[in-house]
């Protein structure tokens, strides 16, 4: 829906520098000096408000894959973005004046899933041991778990559930936007594309002709990269427009580097796919089932139910299934006797930042002082 644009309190965006101790030397080389972005609510500054020391609830927006806290700060046309719609409803009173964090956490993969992982780097640490007391020390908070949330959407709402499970001391609500689940029916699908894709970048090239399976499978190390996956990589860091296929290979790589980091593997991870046949791995395939939140749910039900809010959303029509994933999830939650809402609407995967005008005022009410 395009946007008229009006005049209302916007706050103030603030940009800081942060230095990392646990990105520092990760696998990837990637900067362990990254910029934060902290959007402050027009009362932040009121004079009232700033000579009481008046503190505000906080809220960590996790991006999906290929994406950075600071892209969502871009100027979009008819359209705002993420901190002017949370100005907008702000001054419509639909939710109380929040502090919202915008974290970097882009990597040579174009992403991570706010876990930690020695193949990409300790995001999951980055966020809770290191952003968390940072904003903290550097604004005035309501710094405790009870007046903390994150949400996100696609892989940063797989990481808002992760983080709900798992990390529930340093949260206090959570809400998942399209957030991966099911990993059998969602990411099982983009495999067979994958392997097409990375074909291209065998070290010895396909020709026409006989083809010896057990010959090349050998070669193919099982669940160990064979160079292609290195000269794909190397392809991609090179390359100024990648195809729709080499962005989907992409992402399913940093979900392997994800859920089945191996140090003492090429490139520090492993595949759950023979690259010559496509046959599955099952031991590999279950390190990926580990971190499937359908999963999860009996495992950190005291976590999940701690939590003072939980709120769940998808499409109907998402492009990639995640909508039957998201059912399940909320089904193992409700099995569970877990309090969340969980939501559908219609729309696809894409272009829906819309949504968080429904969750942002579930966590603010959970969150307010």
């Amino acid at each position: 829906m395009a946007i008229k644009r009006v005049n209302w309190p916007q706050g103030r965006i603030v940009f800081l520098e942060h230095t990392s101790n646990v990105l520092k030397g990760n696998a990837l080389g990637d900067p362990h000096v990254r910029k934060l972005a902290v959007w402050l609510p027009p009362q932040y500054d009121e004079a009232s408000s700033a000579k009481q020391g008046r503190r505000f609830p906080v809220l960590f927006d996790l991006v999906g894959f290929t994406g950075s806290g600071l892209a969502h700060l871009n100027w979009k046309p008819f359209d705002e973005n993420i901190p002017e719609r949370i100005a907008r409803i702000t001054y419509e009173g639909r939710m109380g004046p929040t502090i919202v964090v915008f974290p970097d956490c882009f990597t040579a993969l174009g992403g991570n899933q706010y876990i930690n992982s020695s193949a990409i780097g300790d995001y999951a640490d980055y966020l809770t041991q290191e952003l968390i007391p940072f904003v903290d020390r550097e604004f005035r908070t309501l710094a405790s778990r009870e007046h903390r949330g994150c949400f996100g959407k696609s892989s940063g709402g797989y990481g808002a559930i992760i983080h709900g499970m798992q990390y529930a001391k340093h949260w206090g609500a959570v809400a998942s936007h399209s957030g991966d689940a099911y990993f059998d029916f969602v990411c099982m699908n983009d495999w067979p594309r994958t392997l097409t894709e990375l074909t291209k970048h065998r070290t010895k090239r396909r020709v026409n002709g006989a083809y010896d399976v057990l010959k090349e499978e050998r070669k193919a190390t099982l669940g160990k990269d064979d160079g292609r996956v290195k000269n794909f990589l190397e392809h991609m860091w090179n390359k100024e427009k990648p195809s729709d296929d080499e962005g989907h290979a992409l992402m399913i790589i940093a979900m392997a580097a994800s859920y089945d980091a191996d140090p003492k593997a090429p490139l520090g991870f492993r595949l759950p796919f023979n690259l010559e046949t496509g046959e599955l791995i099952k031991e590999r395939w279950n390190a990926w089932l580990k971190h499937d939140p359908i999963h999860l749910v009996t495992k950190y039900r005291d976590n999940l139910k701690s939590l003072k809010a939980v709120y769940v959303d998808c499409g109907w029509r998402d492009q990639y299934g995640i909508h039957f994933g998201s059912r399940i999830l909320s089904k193992r939650m409700k099995e569970a006797g877990i309090k969340h809402v969980y939501e559908e609407f219609d729309d696809t995967h894409s272009g829906i930042d819309y949504r968080i005008e429904t969750s942002l005022p579930i966590l603010y009410k959970a969150l307010k002082p």
